[in-house]
C-alpha cells in the first residue's frame, strides 16, 4: 500500500500538459475531502519530470494552507529537494493518476496497518540432504521472506552429522532455530546448539522432553499418531508437570484425509484449552493442493487469526508454494487487522491479489480520441481496456487483440523501435488476457510479486531517434518528448 501519512487539508497536485485534462476529471469524480489545486508545467511528458527539474521551475510559495504536494509517481529524486524549497510536505503519488482516490484513501489506514501475533516457522524439509553453504543460503531467504524461525527438518532413518555444526552456524547468523524431529537424539544436539523450539513430541518420546527441563525451550505438543484428540491430554499434563513450555498442534489434515474433521480437532482444543499457544501446520494443505497458495494461505491464517493460533509451519518445496513465508507475512497482518476491526479483509492490502486486478482502469474511446487531438509527435502511446489494445500518436488511431496485425499496422522498421513496442505489445495482450491493468513502461501488477519498474524510462531513447537528436538540444522545460499518455499524474 501506498499513501500519504496524513489526510491533508490541501493539496498541489503536480503535473505536465497532456495529463492535466485527465488529472482533472480525476480530481473532479473524487470529489475529495480537501482543497486542491493544479499545477502544470511546460512540459509534455509528467513522467519525465525530475525532483530537481520540479524544484527550480514549480511556482512558489503555494496556496496559503497547502500542506502536501504531490508528484508523479514516476517522477526520479528526492523529494526533499522540493520540500525545502516549498516549505511544506512533498509525496510522491501513484504511478497511475487513476489510482489517486486510492492513495488518499489508504492513507488513514497505513498509520495503523501492520500488527500481527502469528509467528512463522519455515521448514527446510530433507535438511541431512543439503550442504551447510546451501541450507544457510536457503535460511537467510526464508528469514528475509518474514519467518520469525528456521526449522531443520530431519529425515528419518537418515544420519545427520552436520546438524549441531549448522544449527550454530544459523544462531550466530541471528536466526531462531527449531528442530523438526522425534529422535532425542537430533533433538537433544540441536537443542545443545542453540535450538529453541521442538517440533514434536506426543507419548512416544517424551524422554526428550524431560530433559529439556529447566532449559528456555519450547516444545510442540501432538495427538500420538493416528489416535484421537484426547491422547493428548496425557503428554500435557506431563509436560506441566515438568516445567516445560509448549504449544499444541492438533494436526491440520490433507484435503481428503479429513481436512475439516480436523479443523473441528482445533475448535475442540481451543474449548478445552482457552488460554493454550496453538500451532498449524499449513503446508500440509499448501503442499498437498494443486493450487496457487495466495489464496490458500490467505483463508487458512484468517482460520488461525479467529480461532488464537499464533504459530504456522509452513514450507516451500513444491512449485506452487514458493513464496509461502512472504504470503503468510502479509496474511497474518491482513488477517489480524480484519479480526480485530470487525471489517472483510478487503481494500486494505491487495498484495495477495497476484493474477487478476480488483478492477481494470481504463480511458474510453472518447477520452483517448480527445488526448489525441493534442499531440504533436509521431510517437505510439499504448492503452487497454477489456477487450482490446489501443495504440495512437498523432497520425494513427489502432485498435484490436492481434498484437502481430496492431504491429503491421504501424510502420516501424527501426530495430530498437521495433523491439520496444513488441516487448509492449506483448505485455498489453497478457493484461487484456488475464484481466489486468496496463500502464506503458510499467510492470503489470503481481501483488507481493511485482518487480520494480525500469530505473530509467526508456521510451525517450527508443522511440524516433532523428526527433531525439532534435530534441536534444532544447531544454527539457520545453520538450516535446515521447509519452505514455494521462496514466502518470
Amino acid at each position: 500500500m501506498n499513501g500519504a501519512a496524513a489526510q491533508p487539508s490541501r493539496v498541489l497536485f503536480v503535473t505536465g500538459r497532456l495529463a492535466e485534462p485527465a488529472l482533472r476529471r480525476t480530481l473532479d469524480r473524487m470529489a475529495p475531502p480537501f482543497a486542491f489545486d493544479v499545477a502544470v508545467m511546460h512540459i509534455t511528458v509528467a513522467a519525465l519530470m525530475t525532483t530537481a527539474w520540479i524544484a527550480r521551475f514549480l511556482p512558489s510559495p503555494p496556496t496559503q494552507g497547502t500542506d502536501l504536494v504531490l508528484i508523479p509517481g514516476l517522477c526520479e529524486g528526492d523529494t526533499d529537494v522540493i520540500a525545502q524549497r516549498m516549505g511544506v510536505r512533498v509525496a510522491k503519488g501513484p504511478k497511475d493518476l487513476r489510482e489517486i482516490p486510492e492513495y488518499f484513501g489508504h492513507a488513514a489506514l497505513e498509520r495503523e496497518y501492520g500488527d500481527h501475533d502469528i509467528e512463522i516457522l519455515a521448514e527446510i524439509n530433507n535438511a541431512p540432504k543439503w550442504s551447510r553453504d546451501a541450507l544457510l543460503a536457503e535460511a537467510h531467504r526464508l528469514h528475509e521472506s518474514g519467518a520469525d524461525y528456521i526449522d531443520i527438518g530431519c529425515t528419518p532413518g537418515l544420519a545427520f552429522p552436520d546438524l549441531g555444526p549448522a544449527v550454530r552456524e544459523l544462531v550466530a547468523a541471528g536466526m531462531r532455530v527449531s528442530i523438526d524431529s522425534f529422535d532425542p537424539g537430533e533433538i537433544s544436539t540441536a537443542v545443545d546448539a542453540g535450538a529453541s523450539f521442538v517440533l514434536s513430541v506426543n507419548s512416544t518420546n517424551l524422554d526428550a522432553a524431560r530433559s529439556l527441563a529447566g532449559r528456555d525451550v519450547r516444545v510442540v505438543a501432538i495427538p500420538d499418531f493416528g489416535a484421537p484428540l484426547d491422547t493428548l491430554e496425557p503428554t500435557l499434563r506431563a509436560l506441566t508437570a515438568l516445567g516445560v513450555p509448549c504449544v499444541i498442534d492438533p494436526v491440520i489434515e490433507p484435503i481428503g484425509f479429513g481436512f475439516v474433521a480436523s479443523l473441528e480437532r482445533y475448535i475442540e482444543t481451543r474449548r478445552r484449552h482457552p488460554g493454550a499457544a496453538l500451532m498449524m501446520g499449513v503446508g500440509n494443505l499448501t503442499e498437498l493442493t494443486a493450487a496457487d497458495t495466495t489464496g490458500v494461505n490467505a483463508i487458512l491464517i484468517a482460520m488461525c487469526e479467529e480461532l488464537g493460533v499464533t504459530t504456522v509451519l509452513t514450507t516451500e518445496v513444491i512449485g506452487w508454494a514458493r513464496g509461502s513465508v512472504r504470503e503468510i507475512d502479509v496474511a497474518r497482518r491482513l488477517m489480524h487487522y480484519a479480526v480485530r476491526n470487525k471489517v472483510a479483509p478487503k481494500h486494505i492490502d491487495d498484495r495477495l491479489v497476484t493474477i487478476k486486478d480488483e478492477r481494470i482502469l481504463s480511458f474510453t474511446d472518447a477520452e483517448l480520441r480527445d488526448l489525441q487531438s493534442h499531440i504533436t509527435d509521431p510517437n505510439f502511446r499504448i492503452f487497454t481496456d477489456r477487450e482490446s489494445i489501443i495504440v495512437l500518436n498523432r497520425d494513427l488511431f489502432v485498435r484490436g487483440t492481434d498484437i502481430q496485425e496492431i504491429f503491421s499496422q504501424l510502420g516501424v522498421t527501426e530495430a530498437t523501435h521495433a523491439f520496444y513496442l513488441g516487448k509492449e505489445l506483448a505485455k498489453a495482450k497478457l493484461a487484456i488476457t488475464l484481466g489486468k491493468t496496463y500502464r506503458q513502461e510499467g510492470q503489470l501488477n503481481w501483488g507481493y510479486l511485482t518487480p520494480p519498474d525500469d530505473a530509467v524510462a526508456e521510451h525517450v531513447r527508443l522511440t524516433q531517434r532523428s526527433r531525439r537528436a532534435e530534441r536534444s538540444v532544447r531544454s527539457r522545460a520545453d520538450d516535446d518528448a515521447p509519452d505514455t499518455g494521462p496514466s502518470g499524474a
